[in-house]
């Protein structure tokens, strides 16, 4: 796995992350992923990275699959929600 391919995967998973229609699923998916990457950043060994890797690639699939569902079943959105694009628009 060469550097390139690690980060093209991390900002993957971080946009696809950023799709979830709720914020709370949103929000536990961008933390476990940056989390995740803050975790591992110093593994050198290249038999690890590329599980890792792997792993990574499995998590991308089941968050574009859960994105998918929790738009099929979506909700109003949270007052925290509103404040936000509230103090964003000021």
């Amino acid at each position: 796995m060469t550097k390139q391919e690690v980060l093209s995967l991390y900002k993957l998973l971080l946009q696809s992350s950023k799709k979830f229609p709720s914020y709370n699923f949103r929000n536990y998916a961008l933390r476990r992923v940056r989390d995740s990457f803050r975790e591992y950043k110093t593994i050198t060994d290249q038999s690890d990275i590329a599980k890792l890797y792997n792993e990574g690639c499995r998590n991308l699939e089941i968050i574009k699959r859960q994105v998918i569902v929790g738009q099929l079943y979506q909700s109003g959105p949270l007052v925290i929600e509103t404040l936000q694009k509230k103090n964003v628009n000021n």
